[in-house]
């Protein structure tokens, strides 16, 4: 068994607004292990990056612990509360990949600038300027981009979108960092840059030991990509697995919906889509927050959450219905 990495415990995230407050997260858990691929699948929406943004600080928790492993600070560390200097020590091994790179970037610095920036925030040591270019140009090299000497005195408006990307992608990689969060990194990226930058990123795991999370709506990546998934819906964990075993053979109704939403090519009829809209998080409903959109619905899903029921030894479901038979 690895180690445990990060764990998230009971996780609940609100964003008040004018006319109440939206529960876009509420009560998610799961543990990423060392070396571990791990995948965050769902429609736009519903809360996954906002749980990515949330172990790097840039959204904060209502309730919950984010717990990680830190190797710098030698201890566990909450993310949720950390000490000052816990905090630095433990955001030097935590690195994410964010989808719109236009907005990562700041525009009124070089390429290289952001580079340095980045390199002297892991690596606080003094190092002479050549020593930080040329880490840098071995990671833009490896994210397939031509002429690095250019591209770092290049401003991030001279860059095309998907460009800018795989700077994004060179700088989380260049750090080395023990967890890496990719929110959807090939979004920018042409079909062919795709594959490069997944195998990347798979090589990264495998021979640096990397954890990976990686957060996408794609079915197809995250079966290639990851050890184990964790299908989301309106803010909650619906079913985990693994990506063979849970795709293969899906359990809760809003799974076997998105399974049945993937276009076929020898398909006789169109894909089915799912029946409804997805939820409002200012008055989300009691109970299964999928049941009003549930085609299987016991009367006890309106009233009580579903804990998760064993499917498998790997595979567990959020759904009444597999209850007698765990």
């Amino acid at each position: 068994m690895r180690p445990t990495l990060l764990e998230i415990d009971d996780l609940h995230v609100e964003f008040p607004i004018y006319n109440g407050c939206l529960k876009v997260v509420d009560g998610v858990s799961f543990a990423a292990h060392s070396g571990e691929r791990l995948g965050l699948v769902g429609e736009s929406g519903c809360g996954k990056t906002t749980c990515g943004r949330c172990v790097v600080r840039l959204v904060k928790p209502s309730a919950g612990r984010i717990c990680f492993s830190s190797k710098h600070a030698g201890k566990t560390v909450d993310l949720v509360q950390p000490g000052k200097e816990e905090w630095k020590q433990a955001r030097t091994e935590i690195q994410m990949i964010f989808q719109n790179p236009i907005t990562a970037l700041n525009p009124v610095f070089t390429i290289r600038t952001q580079f340095k920036t980045a390199l002297q925030f892991v690596d606080p040591k003094r190092r002479q300027k050549k020593e930080y270019l040329v880490r840098a140009a071995t990671a833009l090299q490896e994210v397939q981009l031509p002429d690095p000497r250019r591209i770092l005195k290049s401003y991030p408006f001279q860059l095309s979108g998907g460009m800018c990307q795989r700077v994004c992608i060179a700088m989380a990689l260049a750090s080395e960092p023990e967890l890496l969060i990719a929110d959807e990194p090939t979004t920018a990226l042409d079909v062919t840059v795709q594959e490069q930058i997944l195998q990347l990123l798979d090589a990264l795991v495998e021979e640096k030991g990397t954890s990976l999370i990686y957060i996408t709506h794609n079915l197809g990546v995250i079966r290639e990509i990851a050890h184990r998934v964790h299908i989301m819906y309106a803010g909650t964990i619906v079913e985990s697995g693994p990506p063979r075993e849970l795709f293969s053979n899906p359990l809760h109704p809003y799974t076997q919906g998105l399974m049945n939403a993937v276009p076929k090519l020898t398909a006789d009829v169109m894909s089915r889509g799912i029946p409804g809209s997805i939820p409002d998080y200012v008055k989300p409903p009691t109970g299964c927050r999928f049941h009003p959109r549930c085609t299987v619905r016991l009367p006890i899903c309106e009233q009580t959450r579903p804990p998760f029921f064993p499917a498998s030894e790997d595979h567990k479901v959020a759904c009444f219905s597999y209850q007698k038979e765990a």
